[in-house]
């Protein structure tokens, strides 16, 4: 298994001689890796079993860093930058020669964010690079939250976990890019709410179909899935004539009357809900049981992006 701590330095150290590591974030931890350099980009994709077609996101320090690695920065990126970085916000922006085509899965724009964790900050600060991290699981799992996510997932196939703690958000960043005409394009629901934007950019373009051609991370049609079969609807309804014992519930804030249950948020909190969301699935799959129910929360604020992952999570089919 990898080794679990916070010297900062030692993660410095190895992604400098070109090695892995994970990393926390605010939203879920990161498998990172140099992003200039073509061979640990490709470790990442080998890593995490991830098909080379569904690009990869890039942490940086700031917007000038952004700026560095990017051809244009449109207004209402710049100001949703300055709102909202460090956070739970990437912004797709056209990329320069900087950024390996491999990153990006062959599309001329990239996934850049600044994540809001004081541990990957101070990281960043000590790199000449970016870091390309998609989160630290194998490709169309659960996401990790905590360093021992990782670790169980991982931790034969990487050296070093960045132990940050649980993570704060629980659920990966919003994205959001914009056309030739300065038009907000919503790309993935995530850890930062629509009406955020809403309010600083104006009525935001939805493009969060499911993809086989992904234009940004988070597109396709099955993903976030728990090992068991997985299945979202009216709990009532999905658990009649269900052996309660071999089903477990995942609720948003009604307890029910089965041994096997996780609530999301007794208090009826999506933020609380959002945060534990992930850790609830692997809690689940790890039951005696042979199918997990869950039940879609109030859609609305993060909870559209609880109701999006639910609903991948639940697809049969994969792209």
């Amino acid at each position: 298994m990898a080794e679990i701590g916070t010297d900062i330095n030692k993660a410095a150290a190895l992604l400098k001689s070109g090695n892995l590591v994970a990393i926390p974030t605010e939203t879920v931890y990161g498998l990172a890796g140099n992003a200039l350099d073509v061979e640990a980009v490709s470790r990442i994709f080998a890593v995490k079993n991830r098909p080379r077609f569904d690009p990869i996101i890039v942490h940086v320090t700031g917007l000038d860093q952004a700026a560095h690695h990017t051809t244009v920065i449109p207004e209402g990126a710049a100001a949703l930058a300055e709102a909202f970085w460090p956070g739970p916000l990437t912004l797709l922006l056209k990329k320069n020669e900087t950024i390996p085509d491999l990153v990006t899965a062959g599309m001329p724009h990239v996934g850049i964010r600044v994540p809001a964790h004081p541990l990957t900050q101070q990281l960043l600060e000590q790199l000449p690079f970016p870091l390309a991290a998609p989160s630290a699981n194998p490709f169309g799992y659960i996401s990790p939250t905590r360093p021992e996510h990782v670790n169980e997932q991982l931790g034969d196939r990487i050296g070093y976990i960045l132990d940050g703690g649980p993570c704060s958000v629980g659920i990966e960043s919003t994205i959001i890019g914009f056309d030739e005409k300065g038009q907000a394009i919503l790309y993935r629901l995530g850890g930062l709410s629509l009406s955020s934007i809403e309010a600083l950019v104006g009525k935001v373009v939805m493009r969060t179909s499911a993809s086989s051609d992904p234009r940004a991370p988070g597109q396709l049609k099955s993903h976030y899935a728990p090992a068991k079969p997985f299945v979202v609807g009216d709990l009532n309804k999905l658990l009649r004539n269900q052996n309660v014992n071999e089903v477990a519930v995942l609720s948003f804030s009604k307890s029910y009357d089965v041994p096997h249950q996780f609530v999301l948020s007794p208090q009826g909190n999506v933020e609380e809900a959002a945060r534990n969301l992930f850790t609830a699935m692997r809690t689940l799959e790890k039951m005696p049981v042979k199918l997990i129910v869950a039940e879609f929360v109030p859609d609305e604020g993060l909870g559209k992006a609880i109701n999006d992952r639910l609903t991948r999570a639940a697809a049969k089919e994969k792209d």
